[in-house]
């Protein structure tokens, strides 16, 4: 049997880490290769890590064939909506997956809004129309996120270093934190990943207060106010500050809840 690797397609889904690739290799060991590898043609479409363990073990596999692709982009959606599936991808990687599936989805579009009108050009769209609008709570469902934290993903994708990518990929920073700090030079983004976990609390900290609008001075009473006005206006004074504190404490929640259903979804 002729089986072809293509090298980008290998690394379109991020790569096991060691622990996981060690595990599913004790697995193949002691139970076979259960689920059969994904063929279009020759081309391998699924199952990359459990061929290269079988054929280094002399694991016996299966194949199966699909043969609705029609092209490369039907093979990206299908990888696409087969990890999305999976709970043991996280939400920055379910995240990073819904915006490829609609940059394939919306480039498909375009194209068959410039094409003319031939049977072509509708098999093209058929795809694409067939999906909801692609707004962004469309594609947050889709990676089972919030639409703010497929934004703050968006984000981390244009403006973080790889470095800072990494560092959330492998859990040392929250989503939320690192979207914050890919607001950063990107020096300043490299030295908050090698200061670790802690350090990126803090940085990510110290620019969320930095875009805090500076405090007003407060007026002063006028000269000839009353001891009454005086102490009217020191109440005031407290129930402005209160009232800032509050705002800031809602605020931290918000951070807060979001970081905590980011770890619920990485577990």
């Amino acid at each position: 049997m002729s089986i072809t690797i293509n090298e980008e397609l290998q690394a379109y889904i991020d790569p096991l880490t060691s622990d996981e690739h060690a595990a599913l290799e004790r697995s193949l060991l002691a139970e076979g290769c259960r689920d059969a590898l994904v063929l279009w043609g020759d081309l391998l479409i699924d199952g990359h890590n459990r061929y290269g363990i079988c054929k280094k073990h002399g694991i016996a596999f299966n194949t199966v064939q699909n043969e609705a692709f029609k092209s490369m982009d039907d093979v990206h959606l299908w990888m696409i909506d087969n990890h999305l599936g999976r709970r043991s991808v996280s939400d920055f990687q379910r995240g990073v997956l819904a915006l490829r599936k609609k940059e394939i989805l919306s480039t498909r579009v375009a194209q068959a809004k410039e094409s003319s009108a031939t049977p072509e050009a509708a098999d093209v769209v058929t795809q694409p129309s067939a999906e909801p609008a692609l707004t962004r709570d469309v594609i947050a469902r889709a990676a089972r996120v919030s639409s703010v934290t497929l934004g703050q993903i968006e984000k981390i994708q244009k403006t973080a270093t790889p470095e800072l990518v990494n560092a959330v990929k492998t859990g040392m920073v929250s989503i939320n934190a690192a979207a914050t700090i890919s607001s950063l030079p990107s020096e300043q983004q490299k030295e908050a990943v090698a200061g670790g976990k802690k350090e990126l609390r803090q940085v990510a900290r110290q620019v969320r207060e930095a875009k805090l609008p500076p405090k007003p001075e407060p007026t002063p009473p006028p000269d000839d106010a009353t001891p009454d006005q005086i102490t009217i206006h020191r109440l005031n004074l407290v129930i402005t500050e209160l009232n800032e504190e509050r705002d800031q404490l809602k605020k931290k929640v918000q951070h807060l809840t979001i970081a905590l259903a980011e770890a619920r979804g990485a577990h």
